[in-house]
C-alpha cells in the first residue's frame, strides 16, 4: 500500500482527476457495502473511509493522502454528490445520477471518463469537513489490517 500525491490539472469545469477517482472510489465502496449488507441481512449504512481507501488503492494502486482525500470530499460534498457523516460516506442522490448516465466505460477508464462527466455538469462545491489525522490514520490502519488478513 503506498500512498501518492496526484499533481493532475483540472478540466474546464474546474474538477480534476482526484475529485473523480475519489468519487468513483466511494461508488465503489458503498455499493460493496451495500451487496456486503444485503447478503448479510444488515441494515445499510454506507461506506467507511476504510472502505473508500481499499476501493481507491484498488482502482489507482494507491491511497490517497489525508489531504486528498479532504480535499477532494469537500469538493464532491459541496457540490452534492456525496455525503459525509461520522466518517461514513454515501453518494447522493445527484451523485447517483452522474454515474447512471456516465458513457460506459470499464473500471480501467472510469476515473477519467468521471472527470469528464463532472467537468460537462456541477461545478465543485466546498463544505468545512475536516478529516482530522486521527480519523485519517484510524481508516489507514483498519484498511491495513484487511489487506494483511487477505480482506
Amino acid at each position: 500500500m503506498t500512498t501518492t500525491r496526484h499533481h493532475c490539472g483540472m478540466g474546464a469545469g474546474g474538477w480534476n482527476w482526484n475529485d473523480a477517482w475519489i468519487f468513483v472510489s466511494a461508488v465503489i465502496a458503498e455499493r460493496l457495502e451495500r451487496d456486503r449488507a444485503l447478503h448479510a441481512a444488515l441494515p445499510v449504512s454506507g461506506a467507511t473511509l476504510a472502505d473508500l481507501l481499499a476501493a481507491a488503492d484498488f482502482l489507482h494502486h494507491s491511497v490517497p493522502s489525508r489531504d486528498e482525500l479532504e480535499e477532494s470530499i469537500r469538493r464532491l460534498q459541496g457540490a452534492g454528490l456525496i455525503t459525509v457523516e461520522d466518517d461514513i460516506v454515501e453518494v447522493a442522490p445527484a451523485g447517483e445520477q452522474l454515474w447512471r448516465t456516465r458513457p460506459f466505460s470499464g473500471l480501467s477508464s472510469a476515473v477519467m471518463t468521471l472527470q469528464a462527466q463532472l467537468n460537462r455538469g456541477a461545478q465543485p462545491g466546498y463544505t468545512d469537513w475536516v478529516l482530522d489525522e486521527t480519523a485519517y490514520t484510524a481508516a489507514v490502519r483498519e484498511y491495513s489490517l484487511r489487506l494483511a488478513d487477505g480482506r
